[in-house]
């Protein structure tokens, strides 16, 4: 089942931007990712473009992105 139609996406920063607590960021390995999209789906922060770009300034490092990539293209790297 596909549930991407099934998604609301928030606003970009809807809860504000990130302070200095933020411990991990995510990072796309742009050679393993086939831009499925499926990060950008889920971003609960709607944080990541279409284009697989993160906005560092209001991603909260949460993991979801990298939980729900199939190409393990995603890593959380300490900040």
């Amino acid at each position: 089942m596909d549930l991407e139609p099934l998604i609301s996406r928030m606003k970009l920063g809807a809860a504000g931007e990130t302070g200095l607590w933020r411990n991990y960021r995510p990072v796309v390995n742009k050679d393993l990712c086939n831009r499925c999209k499926t990060c950008f789906s889920y971003c609960p922060e709607g944080v990541i473009s279409e284009e697989i770009e993160i906005d560092y300034r209001f991603c909260k490092g949460c993991g979801i992105c990298k939980e729900m990539c199939k190409q393990k293209a995603i890593e959380m790297v300490p900040e």
